[in-house]
């Protein structure tokens, strides 16, 4: 058998980081690794013991904010002075070029923290001019490059030599348009909106989809909030637990029987069953200062006595994002896994889960 055969008959790698941690305690780093993973495309919750959202938390899910599809966005128009300076430096923006493959098209982000992250194949970079890196996933003949500009950067300026050399790349020289995602966050302050800006261009406005399911005669996973690796019928392990969200996440059925051809995966043990547990999908651009806020508000959901042990926020990023975590490099290779997930207990113990797949580096 050839090597290349072999290699498409293998499994391709896939990366689980686990850690635990208290939701109230000083050095806690969750809100931080919710705020170094830029673009997310679906959040779900799941409560078990759970028929009804209660308000506070259904506010939260309604309070995601708006996001925009700007049609045919020129790249020059985001490193423009007034765009910087409205936008990226008073707040976080985001941006993501939409509808592109991350291994075969020319694609673009924008991060909060100002960075602009171009992904273009050798003959565009070649085109550009611009300094940057070749890709860590394209082989030893680099097809691929990775060209980054910090655009609140001090000598990146109207006047500079640098900016005008970057304007006149992408305005000129080779231009790059895509149909870009964009969300900003600005804490409140006041000054032009998204909408106002880019009234020029085909713009339009969205909200993110939220859907409610009851799941009813649900199998849960045991789990015991100080065993990550789980205990023999006692409790399940992080692992077990993340197989047995993704089943119930993609309405697997848990109940192998011999009739099924389509699965027969069954609810790891020791396990228990609930009357009803109650998922929240949301799906659009949501950004990370919103998901930092329904976290919140689901740690708050214990401060009354419930019957959970426990629940899950599991977060899905764009599978052709160029970046994942922070500035790490994201490739797509056999389906450009990138998620996260949390479990918080009822004493506000938490696990974050970490999942990247072949083409990825180890989360922070």
């Amino acid at each position: 058998m050839s090597a290349p055969l072999r290699r498409l008959q293998q499994a391709p790698r896939h990366l689980l980081v686990c850690e635990k941690g208290h939701a109230r305690h000083e050095r806690s780093r969750h809100a931080a690794h919710v705020r170094d993973h830029a673009y997310n495309c679906r959040v779900s919750v799941l409560i078990p013991e759970c028929g009804v959202l209660p308000q506070v938390l259904k506010s939260a899910v309604a309070d995601l904010g708006e996001y925009y599809v700007v049609r045919g966005l020129s790249v020059h128009q985001l490193v423009a002075h007034e765009f910087v300076e409205s936008f990226v430096r008073k707040g976080s923006c985001y941006a993501l070029a939409y509808n592109t493959r991350i291994d075969q098209d020319n694609t673009a982000a924008l991060l909060p923290t100002g960075k602009l992250i171009l992904s273009v194949d050798k003959d565009t970079y070649e085109e550009l001019g611009l300094q940057g890196r070749p890709s860590r996933y394209s082989g030893k003949k680099p097809m691929r490059y990775i060209i980054t500009i910090d655009l609140t950067d001090s000598s990146f300026h109207p006047d500079g030599k640098k900016h005008k050399r970057v304007l006149w790349a992408l305005k000129e020289k080779k231009p790059l348009e895509f149909d870009f995602l964009l969300a900003w966050y600005n804490s409140g302050a006041e000054g032009s909106t998204l909408m106002s800006y880019f009234s020029k261009n085909q713009i339009q406005a969205l909200k993110p989809k939220v859907t409610f399911s009851t799941l009813r005669d649900l199998q849960c996973p045991v789990l015991q909030s100080n065993e990550l690796q789980g205990k023999p019928e006692e409790s399940c392990s992080t692992e077990e637990l993340f197989e047995w969200l993704g089943a119930v996440l993609n309405q697997v059925n848990l109940d192998n029987v011999s009739s099924s051809f389509l699965s027969t995966y069954c609810c790891p043990q020791p396990n228990t069953i609930v009357d009803q547990a109650f998922l929240c999908t949301i799906t659009g651009f949501i950004i990370p200062e919103k998901i930092i806020q329904l976290l919140e508000q689901l740690c708050c959901y214990f401060g009354e006595p419930k019957l959970a042990q426990w629940l899950t926020l599991t977060v899905h990023g764009f599978a052709d994002s160029p970046v994942s975590w922070r500035e790490n490099e994201h490739g797509f290779h056999k389906g450009g896994e990138n998620l996260y997930n949390f479990v918080i207990f009822r004493n506000l113990d938490y696990w974050l889960q970490m999942a990247l797949g072949t083409n990825d580096d180890c989360p922070p």
